[in-house]
């Protein structure tokens, strides 16, 4: 394939969650709130993790830096899909929408590598006790995270790069709420299969490994929990794992329910409404469950807020 850009497009249409104009305000307090909640929790986490010196382990730096992901990657989609109902406009310029699927796989991707990262740090934390501390020392930790923005960084520029060398027609309309690089590709003139190819191989080589790494790691880590003589020892080492599971569920689930889906009769407006779950939701809920779920958060919430009680 040519790297040539033949389009003579100057934008898309983000046809969005629904054209009925009475639910148009509905959604946009809906998305707004959410986006809002987003970020204050996310910020609250950060901030929390960063002014209390006993929170500065591995668990809770990675934690940081998941939670800064979480913000940048709802940041990608819904203040753009805010504006364009707000303004009762669907357009989002064509370097707009590259710009946008660039960021949204690059967030991704990091969100995807951090869990995993943190899968690790669980599996050294409860299997291997008495080196967990030499082993995640702070020059690990940090390469940790330094590699997963370079991997993410490459996935998000090859796959953003060969969406610019593919030639648009007449129809413009992506029937999604932001530039959702599957539909994207449908709307092609030009061959898609390398495109196609790249993105089952990246989906297959980033996903399956991450996903394969936290499932060996959560393996491994309930036998060791089964090997416990104490029943308080089993709670406690579960406890500490459950919030990050619990995240993992729900992010993983909900990918792969909609990119499964995407290649059977689901439609497009369906798959749209079910993004919504891992865009919007596991951004959002992610400083609850950890912060409901642990005594250390919780303090030091506390101590920030000045409240009596969280």
């Amino acid at each position: 394939m040519e790297p040539v850009n033949d389009t003579q497009i100057s934008e898309f249409l983000l046809l969005g969650l629904s054209n009925e104009p009475e639910l148009q305000p509905l959604i946009f307090g809906l998305f707004l709130s959410t986006y809002l909640t987003t970020v204050f929790g996310n910020l609250l986490i950060i901030l929390a993790v960063s002014s209390d010196p006993h929170l500065h382990t591995p668990m809770y730096f990675f934690l940081s830096n998941l939670s800064f992901v979480d913000i940048c990657f709802i940041s990608t989609t819904i203040p753009k899909m805010l504006n364009n109902i707000q303004t009762h406009s669907k357009v989002i310029t064509y370097e707009g929408c590259i710009t946008q699927i660039y960021f949204f796989l690059f967030f991704a991707a990091l969100e995807n590598f951090l869990l995993t990262v943190m899968a690790y740090d669980r599996f050294m934390a409860i299997c291997q006790p008495l080196h967990y501390m030499v082993v995640m020392n702070p020059w690990l930790c940090g390469l940790l995270v330094l590699v997963s923005w370079v991997m993410s960084a490459l996935n998000s520029l090859s796959q953003s790069l060969m969406m610019s060398w593919l030639s648009f027609c007449t129809d413009v309309e992506i029937p999604h709420f932001f530039c959702e690089i599957n539909q994207v590709v449908r709307l092609a003139c030009s061959d898609t299969f390398l495109n196609d190819m790249v993105m089952y191989f990246a989906a297959g080589m980033l996903g399956g490994a991450s996903l394969t790494g936290i499932l060996y790691s959560y393996s491994k880590i309930v036998s060791s929990i089964q090997g416990m003589s104490s029943a308080h020892g089993r709670y406690k080492a579960f406890s500490t794992c459950a919030s990050h599971l619990s995240i993992v569920s729900l992010f993983y689930c909900t990918i792969l329910g909609v990119y499964l889906s995407s290649t059977g009769t689901y439609s497009s407006h369906s798959s749209a409404i079910a993004s919504v779950m891992y865009t919007v939701v596991t951004p959002m809920l992610n400083p609850f469950i950890y912060s409901l779920r642990n005594k250390d958060i919780k303090r030091a919430l506390k101590r920030i807020t000045g409240m009596s009680a969280i």
